[in-house]
């Protein structure tokens, strides 16, 4: 493909003549003859640094925000971040025109969601495809996932795979990282939905109102929304959407209400109102959240005119998510359960949900991550100690920061429970020590790693399957 022809939805201005191109890449290590480097401006280091790196691997011309002397054509545009989103569209023949795209985005309940409304689509015969925070799945075919929503470029060419391998419909988590930094940019979204708004990724966004607005971003790129009436943002969310918008709720007036909640340790079941008609709808996954993530499925879905008798049978034959209050099969007269909560709204739900079937004591281990936002970590360590009968704090992915300094930010909200909370640094050791005070009846949550089978630490990653790992201590304990 000639780079005039690449560019040609692109606004730039090109020096130093054509050429012919064969690859795209943003990583100069990448780069090799016949290939586009794309410079992109990243927090850390600055793609146009490695130009000349690029050039000497055999780049053919370069996307960039400045000209410059490389030897090699050279197309300038005002942002490269949106440059490499519509050259990697172009490249791979523009997949996303040919697929039936789904967008999820909130805080919490995006996974869960993704795979109820998949689980409904593959139920009525469409091949489906997903991509999201625990894996990418192509047809039958699992891809292992390195961040919730790929950059541009790679997300493009999964779509072309997808298109590839006959797929149809693309359930996809979309995250506020994703939609301010352009990474789904030119793609349009048959739908939109909006789970929820709570305190996380402040380090990246600042404020909560540049945050959502960078969530509501979703809903000028798609032409039917589905939005949280109940959510405190719901309502900024829906004025500020570009698109026809449905909303579903619990507690206020919608076009889909959920009531008539029976929750149990088996699952919610829950009368639900549309269009003048009542329905019964059933999921095998715990807790009050479940119903809300039941409930966006069940709007997407019709947004996307599957009747509602389907939409039921899929519900109905939905299983859990990996790391989702996830229950690590072991023959004790106590439960230990993993879920991926790590923002105090979802360390607030799995706790409350857990309270709802516990017979015994709710005995909850958690962290927060290093290098993140740091202002949830005391409001994390309070609602632990407040709602937990114990917490035992402990480490979780840590990264470059010190773990005992995480832990200290931590327990500033918990000097009114000194007595109800423990620490135990090490992640092994803490959850070995939550198992010994476990008796009959007692839940341990282990929240915050969820699907992720490894702790990242600041010499590098190592393997840390919390199933495993439980079941090892378990073993050992002479069980």
């Amino acid at each position: 493909m000639r780079l005039s022809e690449l560019l040609k939805n692109t606004e730039h201005t090109l020096f130093g003549g054509d050429a012919d191109i064969s690859a795209v890449t943003y990583d100069s290590r990448k780069a090799g003859p016949g290939s586009l480097f794309v410079a992109v401006r990243g927090f850390q280091t600055d793609g146009h640094e490695y130009i000349e790196k690029a050039v000497e691997n055999g780049a053919a011309a370069i996307l960039a925000e400045e000209n410059g002397d490389w030897g090699v054509p050279v197309a300038v545009c005002p942002d490269t971040r949106r440059g490499l989103a519509e050259a990697g569209a172009a490249f791979y023949g523009y997949p996303a025109k040919k697929l039936h795209i789904i967008g999820v985005t909130g805080t919490n309940g995006k996974t869960t969601t993704t795979y109820l409304i998949k689980q409904v689509l593959d139920l009525l015969g469409y091949k489906t495809g997903l991509i999201g925070t625990n894996q990418n799945i192509i047809g039958d075919v699992a891809v292992s996932a390195s961040r919730t929503t790929p950059e541009s470029l790679d997300l493009q060419k999964m779509l072309a795979e997808m298109v590839d391998a006959g797929v149809t419909h693309v359930i996809m988590e979309v995250s506020s990282h994703s939609l301010a930094l352009g990474r789904t940019h030119g793609i349009q979204f048959y739908e939109a939905v909006f789970t929820n708004l709570t305190r996380d990724h402040l380090d990246f966004h600042g404020t909560m109102e540049e945050y959502m607005r960078c969530k509501a971003k979703l809903f000028s790129q798609a032409r039917h929304g589905v939005i949280n009436a109940d959510d405190a943002y719901g309502a900024a969310m829906k004025k500020a959407a570009d698109c026809p918008v449905q909303t579903f709720s619990v507690e206020n007036d919608s076009d889909l209400k959920g009531y008539n909640i029976r929750l149990s340790e088996r699952g919610v079941i829950c009368s639900a109102g549309v269009g003048g008609a009542t329905y019964e709808i059933r999921l095998g996954i715990p807790g009050m959240f479940s119903v809300y993530n039941a409930l966006a499925a069940t709007a997407a879905c019709l947004g996307m005119g599957i009747p509602m008798e389907d939409i039921l049978k899929g519900l109905v034959l939905a299983k859990g998510v990996k790391g989702r209050a996830e229950v690590v099969p072991i023959a004790a007269p106590y439960t230990v359960l993993i879920d991926y909560a790590h923002t105090p709204d979802g360390l607030e739900n799995i706790i409350d949900t857990v309270r709802g079937f516990a017979e015994g004591r709710v005995i909850t281990l958690f962290g927060c991550g290093g290098d993140r936002d740091k202002t949830k970590r005391p409001i994390m360590g309070q609602i632990a100690a407040s709602l937990s009968d114990f917490a035992v704090v402990t480490s979780d992915n840590p990264r470059t920061e010190d773990p005992a300094a995480i832990i200290r930010d931590i327990e500033t909200g918990m000097e009114e429970y000194k007595e109800k909370y423990t620490v135990v640094e090490n992640r092994r050791e803490a959850i070995a020590a939550a198992m010994a005070m476990a008796k009959k009846g007692d839940v341990v949550i282990l929240a915050g790693k969820g699907h992720e089978t490894y702790q990242i630490l600041k010499d590098g990653t190592i393997d840390f399957d919390e199933r495993a790992i439980v079941k090892e201590i378990f073993r050992n304990a002479g069980h």
